[in-house]
């Protein structure tokens, strides 16, 4: 054993060095890169083995260059860096393998977004096993192994080569230029570590970007002094295919299928992560760019706004009132801060005690949520059993992981069918609930579980999103479904998307704005209404 650690402690070069932690992060992090490239390569038998021998002195070329790199010019910190590197890339390879996700900049921004109690839904011993194994015992070697460094003009030898190396390889596969960016996603997401360094700096530059004070809207009016409410809720991972209402062969919407005058569209979302998705129901349109946000246009038009929220990944919301489910908790003693109940507690009281005329209400649910389907609900809507705790005991038994998560569907159905009673109680107002979900969901379809794929690449229930409108009598009339491909501004499409939301709470609210877009309107407006 002695012999062993003083073998271990001889110092070695750093040319060494950076060659086995190449090595090593090839045969550790990129197995499933390799798999990928094996298995979606468009080239015959040689050609594919040529591509692979090429990435593969690619991918050790670049790895021993960054090491050597970070070694040689930070030394004990670049030390650190690699050790830190170490356990993220067992990490990444671990979340790549158990749920089949790619590092993208949306895994990254979700990665940024996440709270520590959803988070550590994911903590188990697998995962704290894995990162052992393969982060920590490498993270040990790159801090303790002695290494002699050498002169600043080898440095130079080494970066010169492997440069040469590496536009030479380029240059005999400038053939899979296309291919490579076809594939540029599924590859880059695969590539340990450069997915998450590459995709933190572009989520580090998005960040920045956004920060940059949002785009005013034209100054609207309002048009009335009727007494109305809206109340928005924003559903979290809920995905269309586990509704009722869209042929689901389970009965998970036993109330809100007794709801007299509820519209059930089909829809689907812009994103499949919840900041862009709930950012697409609150701008006027798709962009890039940071618009005025609905609560906010509605708040400096003169609505009473209140968001009440048990989630998070909002754009930013200015507004005068904005509750966590942890402040309603405060505000109503004895109630479960953890089940979305809490959103709707004092809600009638809220909304009647308004100065105001026009009220928006917007609800941001978790009640979906996963990986922890089972915690979202009270145990009174576990119908479905037996059910997964989490998403990775459900990878074992998917039909535990599906009992789990429709029980959550059930409890949506339970909120929102109580939502529409209450509104539908307040005879001095104006009513409407809509609710619309910022994403799907994958439950071992091919594989995947939860949400975040890029579009190009998600499976359908990750988009494909529930779509529900509630009126009170003689509030507004509904616009038809085109029976055609081109629907006219009178007329829907047969799918709609989020940016319906923001237009039609204008009309509902009689919000008068050159900001308006009559064609992404699912109402007629007021006066065509009445005629």
């Amino acid at each position: 054993m002695k012999e062993l650690l003083r073998k271990f402690r001889r110092p070695i070069s750093l040319f060494t060095f950076s060659s086995i932690v190449s090595i090593g992060t090839l045969l550790l992090y990129n197995i499933p890169f390799f798999n990928y490239v094996a298995a979606n390569s468009n080239v015959n038998m040689g050609g594919r083995i040529f591509l692979l021998a090429s990435l593969v002195v690619l991918m050790l070329v670049l790895n021993f260059l960054m090491t050597y790199l970070v070694m040689f010019l930070m030394r004990i910190v670049g030390r650190i860096l690699l050790a830190i590197l170490s356990l993220i890339n067992a990490t990444a390879v671990y979340f790549i393998v158990t749920y089949s996700v790619m590092i993208d900049a949306t895994t990254i921004e979700n990665v940024f977004n996440t709270r520590y109690s959803e988070a550590s839904g994911f903590f188990s011993w697998p995962l704290w096993c894995s990162i052992f194994a393969f982060g920590a015992l490498p993270a040990l070697y790159c801090l303790l192994q002695p290494v002699v460094f050498g002169k600043a003009r080898k440095l130079l030898i080494c970066c010169g080569t492997s440069l040469v190396v590496v536009l030479v390889i380029g240059l005999m596969n400038i053939s899979q230029t296309l291919w490579i960016s076809q594939h540029d996603t599924e590859l880059g997401g695969l590539l340990q570590p450069w997915s998450y360094l590459v995709n933190t700096g572009r989520v580090i530059s998005f960040s920045h970007d956004e920060q940059a004070e949002e785009i005013k809207l034209p100054d609207a009016s309002i048009a009335d002094d009727e007494k109305a409410v809206v109340v928005l809720v924003i559903g979290e991972s809920a995905r269309k295919a586990n509704f009722q209402f869209y042929g689901y062969k389970r009965n998970t919407n036993p109330l809100l299928a007794k709801q007299e005058g509820l519209k059930v569209y089909e829809a689907n979302a812009c994103a499949t992560y919840t900041t862009a998705g709930t950012k697409a129901i609150l701008e006027p349109q798709n962009s890039d760019d940071l618009y005025e946000m609905l609560p906010n246009y509605a708040f400096r038009t003169g609505v009473d706004v209140s968001w009440r929220t048990s989630n998070w990944g909002e754009p930013p919301i200015h507004i005068d009132e904005y509750l966590t489910n942890e402040q309603l908790g405060t505000l109503y003693p004895g109630e479960n801060i953890y089940h979305d109940a809490i959103l709707l507690k004092g809600l009638r009281e809220r909304i009647e005690s308004s100065r105001k005329n026009k009220v928006l209400i917007v609800l941001h649910t978790s009640t979906s949520h996963g990986p922890n389907y089972a915690d979202k609900y009270p145990k009174a809507f576990e119908v479905y059993k037996p059910v997964a705790k989490n998403v990775e005991e459900g990878e074992k038994n998917v039909g535990m992981l599906v009992n789990a998560y429709d029980n959550t569907i059930r409890y949506t159905d339970f909120l929102l069918d109580s939502l529409i009673n209450t509104l539908r109680s307040m005879k001095d107002w104006h009513s409407a609930m809509i609710f619309i979900s910022d994403h799907g969901e994958s439950l071992g379809e091919n594989k995947m579980f939860m949400h975040g794929l890029p579009m190009k690449l998600a499976p359908k229930v990750q988009y494909e999103i529930p779509f529900f409108v509630w009126t009170s009598p003689q509030f507004r009339d509904y616009k038809p479904i085109s029976s055609g491909k081109d629907p006219s501004d009178d007329e829907l499409p047969a799918v709609l998307e989020q940016h319906y939301i923001f237009h039609s709470v204008l009309n509902l609210l009689s919000i008068q704005s050159p900001a308006y877009n009559k064609a992404y309107d699912i109402f007629k407006l007021k006066d065509d209404s009445n005629q």
